[in-house]
């Protein structure tokens, strides 16, 4: 059992983690092995994340303090939060590649984005989100779109340009086209 002093100090370590992370996703780690812990922690950390494993009770009380309503339901049972500061979709779909890979018995209950308590469904429905370098690929492809589409215009035109000058050419010349 912690003491007081160990309890402020994982109050604190809890606020900081909500306070600087852009998402939260909580998942039940009932009958999880360490050695199974141990890879998801590698995975979630290669991806910019961090696991974290705290009382319930803990959890609830710094989501209270910090006015994220809503994640009582999901506070119960033994709980693993996985926080990312900067890429939204990387918690959600280290779990999801994670279960469906090892078939650990791992169970997404829910989370945080942006302040706000999210169900497992829409945990699901981040990680079927492409990633943000996938995503501003789309947006940067998209924007170059109409450039290749106007520069192959422009091209054609001049390409027709050329052909007519070449007949002249060869018109004066006295070649026959």
């Amino acid at each position: 059992m912690p003491t007081k002093q160990e309890k402020e100090v994982i109050l604190e370590e809890l606020r900081e983690r909500f306070r600087n992370s852009r998402v939260a996703v909580l998942a039940d780690n009932r009958g999880i092995n360490v050695a199974t812990m141990t890879k998801l922690r590698r995975r979630m950390r290669d991806k910019g994340c961090v696991l974290k494993v705290a009382k319930n009770t803990l959890t609830l009380k710094v989501a209270r303090e910090m006015g994220l309503d809503g994640l009582e339901s999901y506070l119960e049972g033994p709980t693993i939060i996985a926080f990312s500061g900067e890429d939204l979709v990387a918690p959600a779909k280290v779990f999801t590649d994670f279960i469906k890979e090892t078939k650990a018995p791992i169970e997404v209950k829910g989370g945080v984005l942006e302040g706000r308590a999210i169900d497992a469904k829409a945990v699901r429905d981040l990680a079927d989100l492409p990633s943000r370098e996938v995503l501003l690929g789309k947006v940067l492809g998209g924007m170059q779109a109409p450039l290749y589409g106007f520069a192959s215009v422009l091209q054609g035109t001049l390409r027709s340009f050329v052909y007519a000058l070449e007949a002249i050419r060869r018109q004066k010349a006295g070649e026959t086209a």
